[in-house]
């Protein structure tokens, strides 16, 4: 998954007993889901556990209604590739299905902005395009290339989402955006032969992680895959730690620049993340290797290689089941997930997502947006593996193990009470482009952890520049 932006609307009014019961139900549900799995080492394949209370048998509701396209072609850009590619044209030969309408993907490079710029430039601009970055879609918003979404998508987002999820699909009060996707982006994966045979419990704290770390690199498997060469992996790394380090409050107010990057919050968190990174026995392959690696290796080297993986955990969100279905791991047995550990008094819990907007005037981009806003097109990536939507009319029989469903089940339960991917929310120059901003200055930071004024100097250097102040 690819992200980044900045989110003006989200609503931020939220209390310390909302926040209390956020957290407690994305982790219980996780931990139950990897405590249920964690137990499946019984030498046969473990299937997925029959859903409880009826989830296996689809609702009893009829399908979205969709108009009849016959002929009509359009064309839906996203970042995606590989398996996550895969799974949602799926979804799209569904809607070809239904609509008599001829569907084809485009794939896009990051930063999304610039490349959809391009298109609308030559005059050939998609007619859907999924925005991993909040800050992409204001920018869309403000560059006038998209469309406000029309009444039959509204309508099911009306239905099927909290209204967190709709603000964030929204830029000055009117709705352009359906987010299609979610994520959870506050777990490790870890290869439970590499854990069992160092002795390793799963950690619940920061420091329980690094001593972890070491004991499974005394054992001779390196402890962490990083995939360094894809910056947005590093993102994810810093604003866990400073979430659970610095708070909320300190959170929200970074994610907005209204505190700068030389912030005495943001050494603290980057000296903690170099406890980690500035151990080179700790990474696979070391500094060197993790910078060269990008995300889709940092999984697969993880659960491949039998007794001697490359590493023995990934840092990542629910999706990584997709990648990890490339292996003969399998999820539940193979590979397991617990909570990203506590740094301070509460682990972190944070959120990311793509939104679908309609970049053309057309009643075939209409139709694809309601499609992707109904329950309808979200079970059937669902039932691939490494999906989870905030659709809360999905069934959860539809996701394919307990770990998945318990997830999805957990973002539903949270409603509007939520933290979204800080790097999402800032202006793509900031927070989404590949070798510049923030995901330059963390890359030079993994290449040399024991440089975190320099770090910040250019952190903030670059956020300045991008958020105009």
């Amino acid at each position: 998954m690819r992200r980044h932006g900045t989110s003006r609307t989200k609503n931020r009014s939220r209390t310390g007993s909302r926040r209390r019961s956020r957290a407690a139900a994305w982790t219980a549900l996780a931990a139950a889901g990897a405590l249920a799995l964690g137990g499946c080492g019984d030498g046969g394949e473990k299937k997925a556990d029959p859903p409880q209370g009826g989830e296996s048998t689809p609702q009893a509701r009829p399908p979205v209604e969709l108009p009849k396209l016959p002929g009509e072609k359009l064309e839906v850009a996203a970042v995606w590739t590989g398996p996550e590619q895969a799974n949602f044209t799926k979804v799209l030969k569904e809607f070809e299905k239904r609509t008599g309408a001829t569907v084809t993907f485009v794939p896009a490079q990051d930063p999304i902005v610039t490349f959809l710029g391009t298109k609308i430039a030559g005059g050939q601009p998609p007619d859907v395009a999924l925005l991993p970055q909040v800050g992409a879609l204001t920018a869309a918003v403000q560059n006038k290339w998209v469309q406000p979404v029309g009444p039959e998508a509204k309508a099911q987002l009306d239905a099927n989402y909290a209204d967190g999820w709709k603000k964030l699909g929204a830029v000055d009060g009117t709705q352009y955006g359906v987010y299609y996707k979610a994520a959870n982006k506050s777990l490790i994966w870890y290869n439970a032969k590499a854990f069992k045979a160092a002795g390793v419990q799963p950690p619940k704290t920061w420091k329980e992680l690094v001593e972890a770390a070491d004991t499974l690199s005394a054992s001779g498997t390196p402890a962490v895959s990083v995939a360094g060469a894809d910056g947005w992996t590093l993102t994810d790394w810093f604003e866990n730690v400073y979430l659970s380090q610095a708070g909320p409050q300190k959170y929200d107010q970074l994610a907005k620049h209204e505190i700068k990057w030389t912030d005495d919050s943001v050494k603290q968190a980057l000296t903690t993340l170099g406890e980690l990174f500035g151990r080179k026995d700790f990474l696979a392959g070391g500094a060197s290797g993790a910078l060269s690696t990008e995300f889709p290796k940092s999984v697969t080297q993880t659960f491949t290689g039998g007794d001697r993986p490359a590493a023995a955990m990934v840092f990542e969100g629910d999706f990584v089941a997709v990648n990890i279905a490339q292996t003969e791991a399998k999820v539940g047995e193979d590979a397991l997930v617990f909570d990203f550990p506590a740094v301070g008094a509460k682990p972190p819990v944070i959120s990311g997502g793509d939104v679908a907007v309609a970049l053309k005037p057309s009643k075939g981009a209409q139709a694809l947006l309601t499609f992707l806003a109904s329950p309808d097109a979200a079970e059937i990536q669902a039932r691939e593996g490494g999906f989870i939507s905030p659709n809360k009319a999905v069934n959860p029989g539809a996701y394919p193990n307990p770990i998945q469903r318990d997830i999805a089940k957990a973002l539903i339960a949270a409603g509007d009470d939520f933290r979204f991917d800080m790097s999402d929310q800032a202006p793509a120059a900031f927070g989404g482009t590949p070798g510049a901003g923030e995901w330059k200055a963390l890359q030079d930071f993994l290449a040399n952890p024991s440089d975190v004024a320099g770090t910040q100097a250019r952190l903030e250097a670059d956020a300045a520049k991008a958020y105009g102040n």
